[in-house]
């Protein structure tokens, strides 16, 4: 027998919970059991939400070292965010997303974009619910289709197609939609539809991808602003990745970190927020000691050409963002160690049915990072309950981050 309270088994939370603690890979349940120490940037996040939400895009970057928290904390701020009406997407970096392209990064961020008490992914959600005889889309049609706005024509024109044909031609209002979230649209057709509703045809002139990318961002915003969200929030991990990079790759990444951590989406009053998180050892590691703060700048200018010079100025400013910004997680103090061990003690006891008991675990230093103080409570109750006679001894060994160039990483961007 279970415990079962509306339906939730106790037990088999508590394990899920367990498990992603013990992989390192913190879920809802892990994160909820803990909750987070990390009042300071908490309280700057909360800054951020209110100013996206009043129209002023901007973001958010901490750091923290391999295994303090961050991931955890990027959890506990969506489920605060999702929790509050906004939408929310998470973006890893990747080889298959890599922050330098914007195009990847904004599918990556449709894709995952949720809200909550929805199913499907909240730009096709928020689409489908979108009231077309209501105040809230007229603003959004007259703002899509104002010079303001920044918005190539497809922009306006499929909007104003998709209120004519959402009831009536199913296939092609799902194709508007999949365009809004990322796919190519066919021009021919468009114009063929747009003139069948007695729309003049637009001249809808072709985008660069990059481009296109962007305003499909803060359209998508938009919209979803239209639909009742207070905004969006895309939360970016593992960001150091861009280390890995060939020098134009990371000098294309920092100049995207300046541009989300700046609001710099084209146009007013768009509501898009964004939170990263950074190991704190890579502005000394990769833009000091590899020297990125003055060779990425001095290589960019040495091609004489104004693009060279524009990417060179942003990224100089991706890197003093990394350098000025961060705001370091706290290490946890003896409070909340206390209150971690003994929510992970109840926690232990109710996922395998017993009681455990006090464990040693780490010495309590101040270089101790929380994910090593976890892991080492939760292996040494496995093998007290395995082996109620034995007494685990912890040894914890430091795995130095790896930020060298990495040529696969930069072909699987390219392809």
């Amino acid at each position: 027998m279970t415990s079962r309270d509306s339906g939730v088994d106790r037990p088999i939370v508590a394990r899920r919970a367990i498990e992603a603690l013990r992989a390192g890979v913190p879920n809802r349940d892990a994160v909820a059991a803990l909750g987070s120490g990390q009042t300071a940037i908490e309280d700057r996040f909360q800054a951020l939400c209110e100013d996206v939400a009043g129209g002023s895009a901007g973001g958010l970057l901490f750091g923290g070292g391999f295994g303090s928290g961050k991931s955890h904390l990027l959890e506990h701020l969506a489920r605060l965010a999702l929790d509050a009406g906004w939408t929310v997407s998470r973006v890893v970096i990747s080889k298959e997303t890599p922050l330098h392209d914007p195009a990847k990064v904004f599918r990556a961020a449709a894709d995952s974009a949720l809200r909550v008490g929805q199913a499907r992914p909240a730009i096709i959600e928020a689409s489908a619910g979108l009231d077309l005889d209501g105040r809230a889309y007229a603003e959004l049609l007259r703002w899509a289709a104002s010079s303001g706005s920044e918005l190539n024509e497809r922009f306006p024109a499929t909007l104003a197609l998709f209120a004519h044909i959402r009831e009536r031609d199913a296939a092609y209002a799902e194709t508007i939609l999949r365009f809004w979230s990322g796919d190519p649209i066919a021009v021919p057709e468009l114009r063929r539809r747009l003139w069948e509703i007695g729309e003049q045809r637009p001249a809808l002139p072709p985008l660069a991808a990059p481009e296109l990318a962007r305003q499909r961002m803060r359209f998508a915003a938009r919209l979803l602003a239209a639909a009742g969200s207070p905004g969006w929030l895309v939360f970016f991990d593992e960001v150091e990745l861009i280390g890995r990079y060939s020098l134009l790759q990371r000098a294309k990444s920092y100049a995207e970190l300046a541009r989300w951590m700046r609001g710099d989406h084209g146009g007013r009053g768009v509501p898009i927020g964004a939170v990263f998180a950074i190991t704190d050892d890579f502005e000394a590691e990769v833009i000091s000691r590899r020297n990125d703060r003055d060779t990425v700048p001095a290589k960019l200018r040495a091609r004489d050409t104004p693009e060279a010079a524009a990417l060179a100025t942003a990224a100089e400013l991706g890197m003093r963002i990394i350098d000025r910004e961060t705001h370091l997680l706290s290490p946890p103090d003896d409070v909340e160690l206390k209150q971690a061990y003994n929510r992970l003690r109840g926690l232990h006891g109710q996922a395998f049915g017993w009681q455990p008991p006090d464990v040693a675990g780490l010495e309590r230093l101040g270089a101790t990072r929380m994910r090593q103080y976890v892991r080492a409570w939760i292996n040494e109750w496995d093998l007290v309950r395995l082996y109620p006679g034995y007494r685990p001894e912890t040894e914890v060994l430091d795995v130095p981050t790896d930020y060298r160039e990495d040529p696969d990483l930069e072909r699987a961007a390219s392809d």
